[in-house]
């Protein structure tokens, strides 16, 4: 008799969120060493990275997909982004498929109304601008706000996403 053994394999994805990282690549550098460690395979971008050489810094240290929404504070030239393999830029604003969760992300909260307009299938959007971490449920969509990994005007934060457990959380980077 031959039996057919299945293996189920379950998409499990360990991902980052960062925003509001203002050039501070010692604060990126301990961040990513982190994700390292943690076996991060996708980081969401919230936008104010600012300059090119922290674009190129992140990418370089980095092996994985890194979702993008461009913020307020950016000096580069957006068509720049194209060079970067890793890269998907979504624009100011937009929304993405992560494990059959439909992930809004935009850098100004402003722009929640348009990423949910846009994609009405939304149940998690994550934002930036603030620079204040937070997590609050409104009209049973999931606002996630991972606060400022440059730590201006708050400390250096970030948040974490395990899409096996659910587990959604908010990190100060100076305690990891």
């Amino acid at each position: 008799m031959l039996l057919w053994v299945y293996s189920c394999i379950i998409n499990v994805m360990k991902i980052a969120i960062i925003s509001d990282i203002h050039d501070n690549r010692a604060n990126l550098r301990l961040f990513l060493n982190w994700a390292k460690k943690e076996s991060i395979e996708k980081i969401i971008c919230c936008g104010d990275v600012t300059n090119i050489e922290t674009i190129d810094f992140l990418t370089k240290n980095f092996s994985g997909e890194i979702i993008l929404v461009r913020g307020n504070m950016e000096v580069y030239n957006a068509d720049v982004l194209a060079n970067y393999l890793s890269i998907n830029c979504l624009g100011r604003y937009g929304s993405w498929e992560i494990e059959k969760t439909i992930v809004g992300i935009c850098h100004e909260p402003r722009y929640i109304s348009a990423v949910i307009e846009e994609n009405p299938a939304v149940s998690i959007i994550f934002y930036g601008h603030t620079h204040k971490p937070w997590i609050e449920t409104r009209d049973q969509i999931t606002l996630v706000n991972p606060g400022t990994l440059g730590g201006v005007f708050q400390k250096a934060s970030f948040a974490f996403w395990d899409t096996q457990t659910g587990r959604l959380e908010l990190k100060i980077l100076e305690l990891i």
